[in-house]
């Protein structure tokens, strides 16, 4: 069963837009028999983490307990909690371990692990395996990721960006339609 990370903001609640999208996009990724991977606290992760766990689907989490002491620990939608001692590490897991990204409205967190799977998606193509899909959702990564390309020379085209999180799932399905289970 493919896992799919889905980055976003810890800030959102229950109430607020964004989370509704994230709720959304873990159920129908649990429907269509996706794993889904956050990095396993509030906001954007919880919601998707629900989302998926409400589906019936698995729910991983990977955590960095040393770095946020003041958090209780991962949602309670994850079913498996994967805790690391830095945000490198933690961040270098959820890409690594996952085979699609889905990155959601976040801040500083969200940013840089979308670049990590960029630039994890820009080196795959350099060798020999297949890039990790990676979608984004919303206005932000619309204007972003094209201002970033030109800026630094890199390959947009490894970023497919899209604006509602039912396109980002057709879009990660169709990815994986092809590939043997």
């Amino acid at each position: 069963m493919p896992t799919i990370a889905v980055f976003g903001g810890s800030e959102p609640a229950p109430d607020h837009p964004t989370y509704r999208a994230a709720h959304r996009l873990g159920s129908l990724l649990a429907e269509s028999g996706f794993t889904v991977a956050t990095g396993g606290y509030a906001g954007v992760m919880a919601a998707a983490s629900r989302g998926a766990a409400e589906r019936g689907g698995t729910v991983i989490g990977v955590t960095a307990p040393a770095l946020f002491p003041d958090r209780s620990g991962a949602n309670p939608w994850v079913a498996i909690e994967r805790p690391h001692a830095s945000l490198t590490e933690r961040i270098h897991d959820l890409v690594t371990m996952s085979d699609g990204v889905v990155a959601m409205p976040g801040s500083i967190g969200t940013l840089t692990e979308l670049m990590v799977a960029w630039n994890d998606a820009f080196i795959a193509q350099l060798g020999s395996r297949p890039a990790r899909p990676v979608v984004t959702v919303g206005e932000l990564w619309r204007t972003l990721i094209p201002e970033l390309t030109g800026r630094l020379g890199t390959d947009g085209s490894l970023i497919h960006t899209v604006d509602t999180v039912d396109q980002a799932h057709r879009w990660i399905v169709t990815r994986f339609a092809d590939r043997p289970s």
